[in-house]
């Protein structure tokens, strides 16, 4: 009868132990925590997000990688988590798993150069504006487009921008273009217009800006009749989840921010931007 007992106890203490394992596990993958701040980016998009391999000028750790994030966006991050009493992680993303990353909860905010499109609105929450830029078109330097002055100059020339964001849609003003299939993201749409797959891509002027820096064979045209957009469209917001009672807070954050310290941090971001990005 003894040995039955102490049987007994055992199974039950296993079973109390394995129940606590899950749960644990459970919500150390949940993405959310009461200590820290998930952020999720591509690191792909500088001077928004970028990668790197150590931490000089303040970058992040990415999380689970041997990797950082630097840029515009992680500087705003880091604001946010403070101001929030939280540690910041950085989660690296791909673009079009960010909304899906955030609705199951396993970041807790999008601070990826993401505009609060109608469209997205739909899905998620989006925060004050921390950003505003115009649309540029990235050409080679030496090509026939780059003195381009307006958006019709494009005829005829092989143009993209990158999946799913309204720099695809917006390709569809110029007449005549050879629109080309939307690229995942930046870095490929740089190697295709370095080898001549492409004649330009859209893109906001702070990633223009950051590729003129870093290949001296890509410059930026700017439009005097560019493409027709919303304000949200050319807006940057932090993206939430339905209903986060963060939003508040982080509004407060932000105003906190003046204009003049949100280009600062944007004009140092192109300075330190990797060479390769």
């Amino acid at each position: 009868m003894t040995n039955k007992v102490t049987l007994f106890i055992i199974l039950l203490i296993s079973t109390i132990l394995l129940l606590a394992g899950c749960g644990s596990s459970k919500d150390s993958n949940s993405g959310s925590s009461e200590n820290t701040f998930k952020v999720g980016l591509e690191a792909g998009y500088a001077p928004f997000n970028w990668t790197q391999n150590d931490d000089s000028n303040g970058a992040v750790k990415i999380n689970g990688s041997k990797e950082y994030a630097g840029g515009y966006d992680v500087e705003i991050a880091k604001k946010l988590a403070e101001g929030l009493g939280k540690e910041l992680v950085i989660v690296k993303t791909e673009w079009d798993g960010l909304g899906p990353a955030l609705t199951s909860g396993k970041i807790d905010a999008i601070i990826a150069g993401m505009s609060p499109t109608a469209e997205r609105k739909e899905t998620i929450d989006f925060s004050d504006n921390y950003y505003t830029s115009n649309l540029v078109m990235v050409v080679k330097k030496g090509s026939k487009y780059e003195g381009a002055t307006s958006i019709q100059d494009f005829k005829g020339a092989k143009i993209t921008a990158q999946l799913n964001t309204f720099h695809y849609s917006v390709i569809d003003q110029i007449k005549g273009v050879d629109k080309k299939t939307a690229m995942d993201n930046f870095p490929a749409m740089r190697v295709a217009l370095e080898s001549g797959m492409i004649d330009g891509y859209v893109s906001e002027r702070p990633e223009g800006v950051s590729a003129s820096a870093a290949n001296e064979n890509y410059i930026m045209v700017e439009f005097e009749e560019g493409f027709k957009t919303s304000a949200d469209d050319t807006a940057i917001a932090v993206g939430l989840k339905k209903g986060s009672e963060s939003t508040d807070k982080i509004n407060e954050i932000l105003k906190g921010i003046s204009e003049e310290d949100r280009t600062s941090i944007m004009d140092t971001a192109i300075k330190n931007q990797p060479a390769a990005q």
